[in-house]
């Protein structure tokens, strides 16, 4: 395994994810409060799924996001 290559390809892979996933939460969140489902103040409780089957990583990540 070149780490050089590994780290990179990693780096990548989770900039893709934190990317796509901060503007998927934005859309979600802003159409909430356009539409009156969220009032603006709530905290709302997220969960990721990251599995990488290949090498047996299956784990779920949980926080909290705060909307004030």
């Amino acid at each position: 395994m070149d780490e050089e290559v590994f780290n990179m390809q990693l780096r990548r892979f989770l900039k893709k994810v934190g990317i796509q996933s901060q503007r998927e939460i934005e859309q979600a969140v802003r159409q909430g409060i356009e539409t009156g489902a969220l009032t603006s103040t709530e905290k709302l409780n997220a969960q990721v799924l990251l599995r990488v089957p290949a090498v047996g990583v299956d784990v779920t990540i949980e926080d909290e996001i705060a909307l004030r």
